[in-house]
């Protein structure tokens, strides 16, 4: 018996149901200007430094991409920012500024939160955490140095995983959906596929959904080292992640916070938003495996890539730039290289990120040292956690 005919793929083509993204903030090594970030990266410079937060010299790995000399002013008042874990200051700069790059001040916000002549016509809001190391760090010690009584007031608002969106809803009378999703590395793409679903669903106009990280503490160091996750070239520490070099040791910390405003297409038009490009679609699978180490052959990582694509309504063949999660463990580059090619048959007009002297395994072009012009057609962006969390997201140029 012949197999069914398999109806090629479509894209969305409702603008209520479309969804653009009109805006981006972020706070990262390289400061928080969207176009300086960029250029740093395209010019392959380092953020990873050496520890200075407190005193590392007796850690195993002392390196980090640590953030230096950030400001919340203008963002956060001061009597607020000095209790602030830094990972909800991270948070409510970038998500400000994604909001101001949408051109939604707080003018135009306090225009649209309302609930008006029984018509939903709230703006609404979806965050990722994972929690206030830095407060949690300061309690324990106070705990055990000082007694339960020394423990602040704000250590438990500013360690549970909702405060991040509790935080920029207050801040910017969001009054939507607003909660957060813990999933380790691949929080912030299981964010945008919840987003993009309260969107479709019409529930939302507008979504602000990102991520949040800012574990350079003496127990976020700590607990990773325990774990034997971290790279260990403290002697080269700015060439330490290296991604399928065949030479790799682990992954490198960092810290920052990066947000989308994700947004319906009709909604985008309509009050003539900037559109810096479309979510397609996305999706979200486990491995049911392991607590750190992903599956050896890679099954969540492909199905998770493939289910993306059937919800975005793209072949496989229009993709031609893969944003992996890359980073730099032994098993999990090999993993995810095994699960790219399982979907992806040719891969030679595929550009990837990565770095250089690869595995044998990895044949697909990873743009190593020296920048390409590239016009991407479709692009991907794979993030996986501990757990064995997957999450895919697909991305594309916005055409009308």
């Amino acid at each position: 018996m012949a197999s069914p005919a398999v109806s090629a793929p479509k894209r969305e083509t409702d603008p209520k149901k479309r969804i653009v993204i009109t805006g981006m903030g972020l706070v990262s090594v390289f400061g928080s200007d969207i176009d300086n970030f960029y250029n740093k990266l395209l010019a392959g410079q380092s953020g990873i430094t050496l520890i200075d937060r407190f005193d590392a010299s007796s850690y195993t790995v002392r390196f980090a991409g640590q953030i230096r000399d950030f400001s919340s002013q203008g963002y956060i008042d001061g009597k607020n920012d000095r209790h602030l874990d830094d990972c909800w200051r991270y948070c409510l700069v970038a998500g400000k500024r994604a909001l101001e790059d949408a051109n939604l001040g707080q003018q135009v916000l306090d225009t649209v939160s309302l609930l008006i002549d029984g018509q939903n016509e709230d703006r609404c809001l979806g965050w990722v955490r994972h929690g206030g190391s830095k407060v949690f760090t300061d309690a324990v010690e106070a705990l055990v140095q000082r007694g339960y009584k020394k423990i602040s007031p704000f250590f438990v608002p500013y360690t549970i995983t909702n405060m991040g969106s509790a935080l920029l809803a207050i801040n910017t009378g969001l009054m939507g959906p607003c909660y957060s999703i813990s999933t380790a590395c691949a929080t912030a793409n299981y964010c945008f596929y919840a987003a993009a679903n309260h969107i479709r669903r019409g529930e939302a106009d507008i979504m602000v959904a990102g991520g949040t990280e800012a574990a350079i503490t003496t127990t976020g160091v700590g607990g990773f080292i325990a774990c034997r996750a971290l790279s260990r070239r403290n002697d080269e520490h700015e060439k330490a992640s290296r991604p399928w070099d065949k030479n790799r040791d682990g992954f490198v910390m960092g810290e920052g916070s990066g947000v989308l405003m994700m947004e319906r297409l009709e909604h985008a038009l309509k009050r003539g938003a900037p559109i810096l490009a479309e979510y397609l679609g996305g999706a979200v699978t486990c491995d049911a495996h392991h607590i750190t180490d992903p599956r050896a052959d890679g099954l969540g990582v492909s199905s998770s890539i493939f289910k993306s694509l059937v919800d975005a309504g793209v072949s496989p063949e229009e993709v031609n730039c893969i944003n992996a999660h890359a980073t730099s463990t032994l098993a999990g580059d090999l993993a995810e290289v095994n699960a790219i090619k399982k979907v992806f048959k040719d891969t030679s007009e595929i550009k990837m990120n990565g770095t250089k002297d690869l595995e044998p395994q990895v044949t697909i072009d990873t743009v190593p040292n020296v920048k390409k012009q590239h016009e991407v057609n479709v692009g991907i962006s794979n993030s996986f956690g501990f757990g064995g969390h997957n999450s895919v997201v697909v991305f594309a140029p916005y055409k009308p």
